[in-house]
């Protein structure tokens, strides 16, 4: 919500105006020195939106804030009218109301223009959140990150790495969208409050790796590359368990973690829906993208969201530290979902980190079932894995 500073106005006066924590206001407004307001100036309110009020007759300020619940400088600032003690019938009023319910989809599977859109959204109400481009995937589509927080403590968590594995997507960013519900109105999240995690803790998010891939599953080949999609597809017309990117890399087996094991014992050959590890490690332009935000960002820990199991790995060829461990009884303790250190796997993106790190990495496989899970699963998945997110933040 925006708002037009007054003379004498302050961001320490925003946070008790609108109940607000200080360190959102002043995040929001990063190109503003809060100790040199100057009148005029246009101010972001996190957690906040306008909404039109048409007066009535018999109306005052005081009237419609008793009614809403508003203080009726809250309405002043909105509406810096010359009269405030004669309002005119018909006329329209701004009313400040604070976000409480989340604004990201859970009810139809998004691709990456709608995640795009999603992500505005989350943008435009929580402008304390930086939104950036790693990278583009191989047919130009963004692969975007969303930044939450400004501790010293750095958590990487990712989805949708497979086509079909959408869902992640979706829960990801909810968990996200819930987080910063919860930050705007210093409100409990799972019975905790998380502003000092805002504070100790950086968040990035990558919601979708593979946007290519995520948009063939659900959309259908694109004009430009249907002939080479539908000759790896064997002439199927049916992409629905499509785990691949656009070109028929498993972008999951493409990382320089014993890569060349991979590429020996896994079938097919080829480009294909799934499972071919590509003609060299880090040929993909998706996994390039994730490989250099690693490299560019000291994260303390990476999860990265899968479906299906019910379970979670957190082990690689013994490089793992002994936190590790610790972080994955947590997690299993607070999701329900079964802990697992090693698997007869290379050349995913978490045993890469791990080898390369030496830090907790941890894939996350949700729900169960057969791969694209049904959204008549997303609420269950959604309730388990919120611990695992919180833990991930706080531990």
């Amino acid at each position: 919500m925006e708002v037009r500073v007054r003379e004498g106005d302050s961001f320490a006066y925003y946070e008790r105006l609108f109940m607000v924590p200080l360190e959102l206001i002043i995040d929001s407004n990063e190109h503003i020195n809060p100790s040199n307001l100057k009148a005029g100036t246009k101010i972001m309110i996190p957690g906040y939106v306008s909404v039109p009020y048409t007066i009535k007759e018999e109306d005052t300020l005081w009237k419609i804030g008793k009614a809403k619940n508003l203080s009726i400088d809250a309405m002043m600032i909105l509406n810096q009218m010359q009269n405030p003690n004669q309002l005119v019938p018909g006329d329209t009023l701004y009313l400040p109301e604070r976000i409480t319910q989340l604004h990201v989809s859970s009810k139809l599977p998004y691709g990456s223009g709608i995640l795009t859109k999603q992500i505005k959204i989350l943008k435009k109400f929580y402008p304390f959140i930086s939104v950036n481009t790693i990278g583009t995937s191989v047919l130009g589509n963004q692969i975007q990150e969303i930044r939450v927080g400004k501790g010293k403590k750095k958590v990487h968590m990712n989805a949708s790495f497979h086509a079909n594995e959408w869902i992640t997507t979706m829960v990801l960013m909810n968990l996200v969208n819930q987080y910063l519900v919860s930050l705007t109105n210093r409100s409990p999240l799972r019975g905790m409050y998380t502003n000092n995690l805002y504070n100790e803790t950086e968040l990035s998010i990558v919601p979708m790796v593979n946007p290519d891939g995520v948009d063939l599953v659900l959309n259908g080949p694109p004009t430009s590359s249907r002939q080479e999609v539908m000759k790896i597809n064997e002439g199927c017309e049916e992409f629905v368990h499509w785990k691949a990117n656009i070109r028929g890399v498993d972008l999951n087996n493409q990382f320089p973690a014993n890569w060349e094991i991979e590429q020996e014992r896994k079938i097919p050959k080829f480009p294909a829906p799934r499972d071919y590890p590509g003609k060299s490690s880090l040929s993909e332009a998706e996994a390039i993208a994730m490989v250099e935000l690693i490299k560019n960002n000291q994260f303390d820990r990476i999860l990265a969201f899968h479906t299906q199991g019910e379970e979670f790995y957190w082990g690689y060829e013994g490089f793992e530290p002994p936190e590790s461990e610790i972080l994955a009884r947590e997690f299993e303790r607070v999701s329900g979902y079964k802990a697992i250190q090693n698997v007869d796997s290379h050349a995913g993106f978490k045993d890469w980190y791990i080898q390369e790190y030496k830090r907790p990495g941890f894939t996350i496989e949700l729900g169960r079932g057969i791969n694209p899970l049904p959204l008549s699963q997303f609420h269950d998945i959604l309730k388990k894995v919120e611990g695992i997110f919180l833990a991930s933040l706080y531990l």
